[in-house]
Order: C-alpha cells, then structure tokens, then sequence
C-alpha cells in the first residue's frame, strides 16, 4: 500500500512564501509522475503544477513564474515552492503520485494525498 503525506501549509500574508512537501511511502518501485492540484472553496479541483520522474514539468498558467515544483526520486518525495502568494491561491493543496509501480503487485497506481490547507491573507 502506497501513501502520500503532506507537509508545510498554513497561514501567510499575501506576497509572502511557502513550501509545500509530500513524502510517499510503501514498497514503491518506480513514481513516474507527482504533482500539486488545489481546491479553493466551491470549485473544482485544478493542477497546480506537475513534475515526471525524468524532470519535465508543467505548470497552470496562474502560477507559473511564482511557483516552482521540484522532486528527490531517491526520497519519492516532491516539493512545492510558492513565492508572492495571492489571497486567490487560498486553497487545500493536494499532492498526487501517478503511474506508481509498486513491488508486490502488476500494474499501476494513482495515490492522492489527504490534502493541506494554504490560506494567504490580503
């Protein structure tokens, strides 16, 4: 079994910063692609932005140049930088863990973390 745990929510002022990291455990043998989606209050969930075990990434046009993913494959772990929050990036953020190849099992997995609460104040 394959989880994900988030870290590094919370309360911050609007142009101030965050890290976000989510760590996946579990007899994982291969993570192709992890990423950060957000859901703000009464919408739907989106991606924040995406990153492959090769290191490409992508990115929602609302954060790029503001936000920076990057991830440690020996560790299964992926990072979410944001810089010069906005009170409209208030939202729970959820890590996400894609094509995940596990040791004890065929096939493929998708994993979500249980989320953390970003909230930027104006």
């Amino acid at each position: 079994q394959v989880q994900l745990v988030e870290s590094g929510g919370g309360l911050v002022q609007a142009g101030g910063s965050l890290r976000l990291s989510c760590a996946a455990s579990g007899s994982i043998f291969s993570i192709n692609a992890m990423g950060w989606y957000r859901q703000a209050p009464g919408k739907q969930r989106e991606l924040v932005a995406v990153i492959t075990s090769g290191g490409s990434t992508n990115y929602a046009d609302s954060v790029k140049g503001r936000f920076t993913i990057s991830r440690d494959n020996a560790k299964n772990t992926v990072y979410l930088q944001m810089n010069s929050l906005k009170p409209e990036d208030t939202a729970v953020y959820y890590c996400n863990a894609d094509e995940i190849a596990t040791m004890n099992q065929p096939g493929y997995l998708e994993v979500w973390g249980q989320g953390t609460l970003v909230t930027v104040s104006s």
